[in-house]
């Protein structure tokens, strides 16, 4: 990877990291010169991505629906590396099921992973960065917490949740003073894991996955790796005031 040292010196949590967009942007950090925490529930695969990125990188497992081991993973983290720069809420889940169809038990997970655990790790940062007076916090939302789905009840919600979280914490960072930004990126279908196994739920997988492919105007999926830019920028000072907006990534889906 080409490297430019945009996060030069500064440590960074990533949920979601062993695979899918979060894998991109933990390596993406990592090539840029941050120290990079990857978290995951999937162990195997986490430390796996952390070994590939060699030290000081390392991987701490985390269910995002846990308050202790939020609280836990920040505090090691500050403790091993002295503070804490960046924090990338990327872990998430989607149920491909309508408003008719989808279980209370199934709505209840999904805003476990997608909402609760962006709150949590939100609030776990805050209290960390504002000792140091500084921070970025990214949540990984998507377009489908701008527009509506027909067949993603509980995913839309959740996400929508975020985006309105994120400006929450945002303006309340601001007016503290606490020198903390927090920003929502909004992908629309990015060729992951999570996005090939919906297509793969479908009748016809085959078609289902190119279907999603054309649904935006450019006329293919993004790649994690032009997501993990888009949140590079969040993380590093050249985003210095901006705070509290979603940057939409998907192709011109929205613009339509």
């Amino acid at each position: 990877m080409e490297r430019t040292h945009r996060l030069k010196d500064k440590v960074a949590i990533v949920t979601g990291a062993a695979s899918g967009i979060g894998r991109a942007v933990a390596a993406r950090f990592a090539a840029e010169g941050a120290t990079v925490v990857l978290t995951d529930k999937n162990t195997a695969d986490g430390d796996e991505a952390a070994a590939a990125l060699g030290k000081p990188h390392r991987f701490a497992a985390l269910d995002v629906r846990s308050e202790t081991e939020w609280d836990a993973v920040v505090a090691d983290t500050v403790e091993r590396f002295g503070r804490l720069d960046v924090l990338v809420n990327g872990a998430g889940v989607g149920i491909p099921k309508s408003i008719e169809d989808t279980t209370l038990e199934e709505w209840r997970f999904v805003h476990a992973v997608n909402s609760e655990g962006v709150f949590l790790g939100c609030r776990a940062a805050v209290r960390a960065m504002k000792e140091q007076k500084s921070g970025s916090i990214i949540n990984v939302s998507s377009v489908a917490g701008l527009i509506g789905s027909p067949d993603l009840a509980a995913y839309c919600s959740s996400k929508g949740a975020v985006r309105l979280l994120t400006k929450s914490v945002a303006l309340h960072c601001a007016k503290r003073g606490y020198g903390i930004r927090c920003n929502s990126v909004h992908p629309s279908f990015v060729d992951t894991p999570m996005v090939r196994a919906l297509a793969g739920a479908a009748r016809d997988p085959d078609k289902a996955f190119e279907q999603l492919a054309k649904s935006a105007p450019l006329g293919r999926l993004g790649t994690v790796e032009e997501v993990a830019y888009a949140i590079l920028y969040l993380a590093s000072d050249e985003s210095t005031f901006t705070t509290g907006t979603e940057m939409v990534i998907d192709g011109g889906m929205t613009a339509t």
